[in-house]
């Protein structure tokens, strides 16, 4: 199990200059850390958590085509899911439905858990309930069990995400965190390549074996993470100064283990929210930044899961068999880690908020040619831009989103803007299904380039700028 920061370790004395633990001091001693092993070992080990809820995302993609094949969408499987036939999402939309609902109403109903009892809670929580349901729900035989269980899951995984962002925000500093969620990105984007292979290796008859394999894959990553320490930004602002002292503490003596004498300790800043501590969501200036956060995560996901959750019913619905249709997903999937790795390089060097505009931007005009292909090397290569941009959008937008909100109510207020994406999740798989219905990819497409178009002119007009500031003056 990894030694992230031992749990029996006794803590070395804090530095001599800090004569009182404070919380601003304990965000200044984490923002002075230079680049360590063993910080972005914390990093990947908290990023493994995320890659199987991104497994988990994308293996609708790729198991849909084996499940309606073993007619797990008819009316007669679906049951009273089967209402929904006269608008036309009666089938696959079903499942992808499911999903988005239970982390929807996971997230709305648990999102203040983080920020109530702390980061790591959800962390030894959310992997354990994934892994339970997702194993149930591989032995179901008919699409409402199927459905139903994947709700539940969702339930479970709602917050996974959400808490994954508030933690490496919480950890990096400033001019280091763009970075810090690309290579978190990329870490869990390794899983969308992984799930895809299995998928296409064994076949559209065996999609039960990728769902079991993810099932036990969360239980290691779970077991894994047991050594992670709690956030000491949360335990400052909660008072546990002691304990946010002594994880702190334990970090920099690693750090200087490998780097030599740290560097000074900056400026302290002023506690987030100023001494009247206004640091509830719907107060000034976070109540702007909430809704501005809520129409964009509304609508970002339909460009985002409208591809990527769907790339083999597309390319089926173009006339490709189900089998090439899952070798060319694979292809196009294995683009998913690249954008990630690629962002490390240049996620501090841009504002982040340009980023967002520009990697929709691209996802709209890729999308709306892909949709008028028809030829193979056209077909991957415009896939694959559009899952860079996606991609780019991803790691862009994750870090974006939490650097805009004060450590005490992080995790509540990302989760209630986040958990509007999961609805509009729940509901791009119903409007895909509708416009592949009625009007094909091109109408597809020519949605998805839509909500892009808003989530350019929100983030681009009425977006701040974050990029290289610590997150209390981003707070202030």
């Amino acid at each position: 199990m990894p030694d992230a920061t031992p749990a029996g370790t006794a803590a070395p004395k804090r530095p001599p200059n800090m004569t009182e633990v404070t919380s601003a001091g304990i965000a200044a001693r984490l923002d002075r850390l230079p680049s360590s092993r063993h910080v972005w070992k914390m990093v990947t080990l908290i990023s493994l958590g995320a890659s199987f809820e991104l497994y988990d995302l994308f293996l609708t993609a790729y198991i849909v085509p084996g499940m309606a094949r073993d007619r797990m969408f008819s009316p007669e499987s679906l049951g009273v899911l089967g209402i929904l036939a006269p608008l036309h999402v009666a089938g696959a939309g079903t499942f992808v439905f499911a999903l988005f609902a239970g982390l929807w109403v996971g997230t709305m109903a648990f999102g203040w858990v983080a920020d109530a009892y702390g980061r790591r809670f959800i962390f030894t929580f959310s992997l354990v309930w994934y892994s339970a349901s997702t194993l149930i729900m591989a032995f179901q035989i008919t699409g409402f069990g199927l459905d139903l269980w994947r709700f539940i899951a969702g339930l479970g995984i709602g917050v996974e995400l959400v808490t994954i962002d508030t933690y490496v925000s919480e950890l990096i500093p400033g001019n280091e965190r763009g970075r810090a969620f690309a290579y978190n990105q990329f870490v869990a984007f390794l899983a969308v390549p992984l799930v895809a292979f299995l998928a296409w290796v064994f076949g559209p008859q065996h999609w039960r074996w990728v769902v079991v394999i993810g099932s036990a894959g969360a239980i290691f990553v779970w077991w894994l993470r047991l050594g992670l320490p709690e956030s000491p930004r949360w335990l400052a602002r909660h008072g546990r100064l002691a304990e946010a002292d002594a994880v702190v503490a334990r970090i920099e003596a690693r750090v200087a283990d490998e780097r030599g004498a740290l560097p000074p300790i900056g400026d302290l800043e002023p506690p987030e929210g100023g001494a009247e501590m206004r640091a509830q969501i719907w107060q000034p200036p976070y109540d702007r930044r909430v809704i501005l956060m809520s129409v964009f995560n509304f609508f970002q996901t339909f460009g985002y899961y409208g591809f990527a959750a769907w790339v083999p019913t597309l390319l089926i619905a173009k006339g490709i068999n189900i089998t090439t249709s899952l070798e060319y997903s694979f292809i196009i999937a294995i683009a998913n880690p690249i954008g990630p790795a690629l962002g490390t390089v240049f996620a501090d060097r841009m504002e982040r908020k340009w980023q967002i505009c520009l990697a929709a931007t691209g996802i709209g005009v890729f999308g709306l040619l892909f949709a008028m292909q028809t030829y193979a090397v056209a077909l991957i290569m415009l896939g694959v831009l559009v899952t860079l941009c996606n991609n780019w959008l991803s790691f862009a937008f994750h870090g974006y989103q939490a650097e805009l909100f004060p450590t005490r109510v992080r995790a509540r207020a990302v989760g209630f803007v986040y958990s509007w994406s999961r609805l509009s999740a729940a509901l791009s798989g119903l409007a895909v299904a509708f416009f592949l219905t009625v009007g094909g990819v091109i109408a597809v497409f020519g949605f998805i380039a839509f909500a892009m178009l808003v989530v350019v002119v929100s983030i681009g007009v009425f977006g701040p700028r974050t990029g290289g500031l610590a997150l209390e003056i981003i707070s202030a």
